[in-house]
């Protein structure tokens, strides 16, 4: 692995609710260099828990805590929360799952890529849409000076999530945290996506953490795989070597993928084991 941008070692994240404390994420570690890492997972897992961790995205009833939490030279956990608005979105960002819901309904798509990077940078306006005109041309949208135009009702699922890269991407950040970006996308706009991830990655020298529920896709867009259940990571492995898989939620994750070349009546269950929890 190259150098690492992010350390992170025995994480744990809490929620208080009404006196009781419920345990999300427990001693996760991981470092991240320039590849590309997945976390994958059933819903409830943690995994999305963790990428928001890392950008202090919780509400005040979260606790974080951590042996090691680093960025570059940053301790995110003794960070003020000027230093966390200087790395959100300029040096660490997050994709979220749907556009429809992260882009700001009415302005223009351009506008929004513009702002982002005017955040983070004190030049001309001029200068910005300039930058954003050239992002769109990046992450391969056709006639970016129409599309800088739209609202984000009048673009597709796609594009939106294109543009949403592109808005992250703006600010030349080392390490992108993308959550579910192709879930609601079909399968050729899905690989559209997945080509403009994977071309960032190799000519921006970034780091990306791809949260996933996708076996079968973070098995060949994916360098190393972190497998969750319940809050803790059970398995780390090259995602080549997920055939060879050894823990047994793994092992169940990839008994359960339909497949056209084995076609079966019904799919296997998964079968959970309490050892599990604490192994």
């Amino acid at each position: 692995m190259t150098e690492i941008k992010l350390a992170v070692q025995d994480l744990c994240v809490e929620f208080r609710n009404a006196g009781k404390t419920s345990l999300a994420v427990r001693d996760v570690s991981f470092n991240l260099g320039r590849e590309k890492l997945a976390i994958v997972g059933e819903s409830g897992s943690g995994k999305s828990t963790v990428g928001r961790s890392l950008l202090r995205l919780h509400p005040p009833t979260a606790k974080v805590t951590a042996k090691t939490l680093r960025f570059a030279d940053i301790d995110l956990l003794k960070a003020s929360e000027k230093q966390i608005q200087a790395i959100r979105g300029a040096r660490m960002s997050m994709i979220m799952q749907d556009p429809k819901y992260s882009l700001n309904p009415v302005v223009r798509v351009g506008e929004q890529i513009a702002e982002a990077y005017l955040a983070h940078h004190k030049v001309p306006h001029r200068e910005a849409r300039e930058r954003a005109l050239d992002m769109l041309a990046k992450v391969h949208i056709r006639d970016p000076r129409r599309v800088y135009d739209l609202y984000p009702h009048e673009v597709s699922g796609g594009m939106g999530q294109r543009i949403m890269i592109a808005m992250m991407v703006i600010t030349d950040p080392q390490v992108i945290i993308a959550d579910e970006p192709t879930s609601a996308l079909d399968v050729s706009v899905r690989r559209q996506v997945l080509n403009v991830l994977e071309e960032l990655v190799s000519e921006r020298d970034l780091g990306l953490i791809f949260i996933s529920h996708d076996l079968n896709l973070v098995r060949h867009f994916c360098d190393r795989v972190l497998v969750m259940y319940a809050g803790r990571v059970v398995e780390s492995i090259a995602a080549a070597d997920l055939d060879s898989a050894t823990h047994p939620y793994t092992q169940g994750l990839l008994a359960a993928l339909p497949s056209l070349d084995h076609p079966r009546a019904t799919l296997p269950v998964l079968q959970r084991d309490p050892h599990w929890l604490n192994a």
